[in-house]
């Protein structure tokens, strides 16, 4: 079942006098069924939209991103490419992290349970409830460095490293760090 159906959606959006248009429903359905991983920038959105026949504006999509974004229903992700993507925002313990190389704009997910409880401690420190807690850590990969990053790569090449590989090597240091850091 979705974390966020239309009926919650309308909810929410009828407490605060507005009202889930069929655009909105629209877009909420993309994210509920995105699979896990996957990150749209508002272009996206629009291309994929397009590609289906569904007449929604750019303009409308933005809006909407950020209308779901400060509700709490999605996160937006400030990754390599220079502008916004989102997602579904999963609520904790399910949070998220991002290591994103900076040149060729992979990015990879790992979770890391102390981001997540500091950031809960401060919300509730502070009287405040947490609706996203996220850590987007900006790299280089190897390939890059070893290729004289940055005054040295054409400024369309990409890595061929295979990074799900260095992604299995940091979820497993990041899964041992947690039980190791100290923060209660």
């Amino acid at each position: 079942m979705p974390l966020y159906t239309s009926s919650s959606f309308k909810s929410e959006l009828n407490n605060k006098g507005w009202r889930l248009t069929p655009q909105r429903e629209t877009i909420l359905h993309v994210f509920q069924n995105l699979p896990k991983g996957n990150h749209l920038s508002a272009e996206d959105l629009y291309n994929l939209l397009k590609s289906r026949g569904e007449p929604i504006s750019l303009s409308t999509i933005y809006r909407t991103l950020k209308l779901m974004a400060r509700l709490g229903i999605l996160r937006e992700l400030e990754l390599a490419e220079g502008h916004k993507h989102y997602e579904i925002n999963q609520p904790y313990p399910h949070h998220h992290h991002h290591l994103v190389c900076v040149q060729c704009n992979k990015t990879i997910e790992f979770k890391n349970d102390s981001i997540s409880k500091i950031g809960m401690k401060q919300a509730e420190k502070s009287g405040l409830h947490l609706l996203d807690c996220q850590l987007t850590i900006h790299t280089v990969c190897y390939e890059a460095l070893r290729m004289g990053w940055p005054s040295l790569i054409p400024s369309e090449w990409s890595c061929s490293q295979s990074i799900a590989e260095q992604a299995e090597h940091c979820l497993s240091e990041s899964d041992s760090d947690d039980e190791s850091d100290g923060i209660d």
